[in-house]
């Protein structure tokens, strides 16, 4: 998998042999997830110590702790004295159909109104799981998830990995690159950063325009080399569960794109950023009179990362998705089931899909300002779960390893120092990846959203 993305940043895939991995074990899955962890961390790693290396002329060595690794891919905060909210709705999960089954997904407020109303519930306050669970079983699985989706809602059939791969998006899905990139026309604006030795991305000005959680944690990664970090949500947008985990080293603010003034500052922010992250969906930020002639027009030097659930070609290329959707459409929550000989689908056991994408985003990034350093051009990069997805289930399913499973974290896995985020003090692991000479940290913790105002740290020329 390692050699599969370096192919796609356009870095040597011979460079793998710069890495080196300690620990051992698996996380309990029928894929190959730790692999996953260890080359999607190891990737965005690299790129890191190959832009460091042009201030120090010398390669840098990097460390990837496996263990560690994989815990980062479950969570890497751990409250002291406090509890972590729910991370789903009660209404959230798998449903067993008259064929087979579905995933509902209604975190947020109006995925859950959604999913509710194509089951025909005229009062969804008073609905129970129990209700929801009787009314799935009298339907059919594509029927109801063609229903969510026409609504407005989130859901997903369990379909087979040949089913997947059979299918038009399944077959426009394997047909893209893991990582699309393009590189635009040169800028004559001169770029006024230097990458420093200690803090690789100091200096650097990224725009975190994604939910959650793939983006957050491709913006989580550059602000732990020193970028700042503003992220923009809307005004009525909150993800309780999910902030403690990918808020640390990040500035957060709120804009409505939807207004003039919301769209004039945010166009304001865009011009003397170096780097926007996006998650929305494909036709997204072009209704908003935000698309990517525009943006380019705002500013041409732009590093432009963005993703998708279900990629950028086909017909569900504007799908609303999530990590655990794409496991269920993508046949690796049957394969679990199947080889596992459960009753019910079976994921994996971490958003793993989300992690991964998120840290090959964070490496094209840092490849983009790369090149924007050596070429003076701007450039923009697709990545999508689906993809991912289909990188991780093209080696197919490997024999799950009861004996040599992760361990659970111990006291030697954290920081020395405790964060003290806005909700209670908080131990944090230990970053899995290590740069010889530029330690990895946050300068802020974690907090809630939109708790900031919405412009640069300083004025830069």
């Amino acid at each position: 998998m390692l050699r599969e993305i370096l192919s796609s940043l356009d870095l040597p895939v011979d460079a793998s042999a710069d890495i080196q991995v300690t620990g051992a074990g698996e996380l309990p899955s029928v894929f190959a997830v730790t692999d996953l962890a260890t080359a999607s961390i190891g990737a965005a790693s690299l790129a890191v110590g190959t832009l460091r290396s042009r201030r120090t002329g010398a390669p840098s060595r990097i460390r990837i702790d496996r263990e560690l690794a994989s815990l980062w891919f479950d969570r890497s905060i751990y409250p002291v004295g406090w509890n972590l909210p729910p991370v789903r709705d009660p209404i959230a999960g798998d449903y067993a159909t008259s064929d087979g089954w579905i995933r509902l997904h209604t975190n947020a407020p109006l995925h859950r109104q959604a999913a509710l109303r194509a089951l025909g519930f005229a009062q969804p306050e008073a609905v129970t799981r129990e209700m929801v669970a009787a009314r799935v079983r009298e339907t059919r699985a594509r029927e109801l998830e063609a229903r969510v989706i026409a609504e407005g809602g989130c859901a997903a059939e369990m379909r087979s990995q040949e089913a997947w791969a059979n299918h038009p998006q399944g077959q426009a899905v394997q047909a893209e690159p893991l990582l699309a990139i393009h590189s635009f026309e040169k800028t004559s604006k001169p770029v006024p950063w230097v990458p420093q030795a200690d803090r690789p991305l100091a200096g650097v000005r990224v725009l975190d325009l994604t939910r959650i959680l793939a983006g957050p944690i491709a913006t989580r990664f550059l602000a732990s080399f020193g970028a700042e970090v503003l992220r923009i949500d809307p005004i009525d947008w909150d993800e309780p569960a999910a902030a403690p985990e990918v808020t640390p080293g990040k500035r957060r603010a709120r804009l409505d794109l939807r207004s003039p003034d919301g769209r004039c500052a945010f166009e304001s922010l865009l011009r003397q950023a170096d780097v926007l992250v996006h998650g929305y969906r494909s036709d997204a930020l072009e209704r908003l009179g935000l698309g990517e002639a525009r943006r380019r027009e705002l500013n041409p030097g732009l590093v432009d990362a963005c993703l998708d659930a279900y990629g950028w070609t086909g017909e569900w290329r504007t799908r609303r998705g999530f990590d655990s959707l794409v496991q269920m459409s993508s046949g690796i929550a049957h394969a679990g089931m199947e080889i596992l000989g459960k009753p019910i689908p079976t994921p994996l056991p971490v958003q793993a899909l989300d992690h991964a994408t998120g840290y090959m985003l964070a490496a094209a990034v840092v490849r983009g300002l790369v090149r924007r350093l050596d070429e003076g051009r701007g450039s923009s990069t697709r990545a999508s779960l689906a993809r991912t997805a289909a990188m991780l289930t093209t080696l197919g399913p490997s024999r799950l390893r009861e004996a040599a499973l992760v361990r659970q974290a111990h006291e030697g896995d954290f920081l020395a120092s405790i964060e003290q985020t806005v909700w209670g003090p908080a131990r944090r692991l230990r970053p899995p990846y290590d740069i010889e000479g530029a330690p990895a940290c946050w300068t802020l913790a974690a907090g809630n959203l939109g708790d900031g105002d919405p412009v640069w740290l300083s004025d830069r020329e």
